[in-house]
């Protein structure tokens, strides 16, 4: 069994004790910048950006947003919303580079 796998089938009280909701929404937005291919991808190594699965990060984020609305700290309330707005920004970005105001 994988070392992610192993983990998944833990209990709360066998967690390592750096999963917290901080590092879970921070592990989405890392496999987001995977996916606009701004970071490598761990397995392969090569960038290669996926705006498909990028969008869909940033939905899994917006939804996790509107589902723990009052059961956040101000702190993780904060993170998830900059993380939201930051990605949103990266992903218009990401689709105007194929767009062009003039084609030759």
């Amino acid at each position: 069994m994988g070392r992610y796998a192993s983990i998944c089938l833990m209990t709360d009280a066998q967690q390592p004790q750096g999963l917290t909701f901080g590092a879970f929404v921070m592990s989405l937005a890392t496999t987001a910048a995977v996916h606009f291919g701004d970071l490598a991808d761990p397995v392969s190594g090569t960038t290669q950006p996926n705006l498909v699965a990028a969008g869909q990060m940033i939905d899994i984020l917006a939804m996790l947003q509107a589902k723990t609305t009052g059961n956040l700290d101000a702190d993780e309330a904060q993170l998830v919303e900059q993380l939201l707005y930051e990605l949103r920004m990266r992903y218009i970005e990401a689709t105007k580079q194929d767009r062009r105001i003039i084609t030759p």
